[in-house]
């Protein structure tokens, strides 16, 4: 199929297309006068590097998965920790939409009078909560004992 076929049944640009070919993630098969040909296979790759983009893979690390003349070699330990980061991410995710839904809905005059608001303030300009996220252990607090 022309490259023009594969860029219709798949939403993926043209352009993109020979980028992907470039970086050799895809081959073309020859050309029929300027159109680039390709195998149907070339619909599962183009799939298999949209669920790895979807996962948050690089293109690097799906061009990994790719040997020459062989199935896709996964990586499960790529995948594991891939699956780590999304977890951490719905952790970070879900403890800033309570926070946002308790700023929404504090009976306090003011945020800047919320206790609540105000610790998650200073968290946040101490980097304390990005550390936390980025699964950084937290300093223990001056004067407290473990």
């Amino acid at each position: 199929m022309d490259i023009a076929e594969v860029a219709k049944q798949t939403g993926v640009p043209a352009s993109t297309l020979r980028y992907y070919e470039k970086r050799g993630l895809i081959a073309s098969v020859g050309r029929q006068g300027l159109r680039r040909r390709f195998t149907d296979e070339v619909l599962d790759r183009l799939a298999l590097i949209a669920l790895g983009q979807a996962a948050g893979l690089s293109l690097d690390e799906i061009q990994a998965l790719f040997v020459p003349g062989a199935e896709p070699a996964i990586d499960r330990t790529l995948l594991a920790s891939k699956a780590d980061q999304i977890d951490a991410l719905i952790v970070r995710l879900g403890a800033m939409s309570k926070g946002l839904r308790h700023a929404a809905a504090c009976p306090a005059p003011s945020h800047m009078a919320c206790p609540t608001f105000r610790k998650l303030l200073a968290s946040a300009g101490s980097g304390a909560l990005e550390r936390r996220w980025r699964g950084t252990k937290l300093p223990k607090p001056a004067g407290r004992r473990a």
